[in-house]
């Protein structure tokens, strides 16, 4: 199962590049092409509210980052 995450910064905001650290500090890896960052799951069937918790984590850990994030968890 994985999360995959685009992620839009703000010019008024933090820089892609402190973005991308604070992902990876979260557990995600950079990717090219249609998503910015992709979370694979050590599980294989995630319930859906622990997915929805996790998100919660990333959007504490960017708040303030003048970032808008687009989530697609596919399993």
């Amino acid at each position: 199962m994985r999360t995959y995450v685009t992620v839009y910064v703000s010019t008024e905001g933090e820089k892609a590049s402190d973005v991308a650290v604070k992902m990876k500090e979260l557990g995600f890896r950079t990717t090219l092409g249609t998503f910015d960052f992709v979370y694979e799951w050590t599980q294989r069937n995630v319930p859906s509210l622990r997915v929805i918790e996790f998100v919660d984590q990333v959007q504490a850990k960017l708040s303030g980052s003048g970032t808008i994030l687009h989530f697609t968890t596919i399993r």
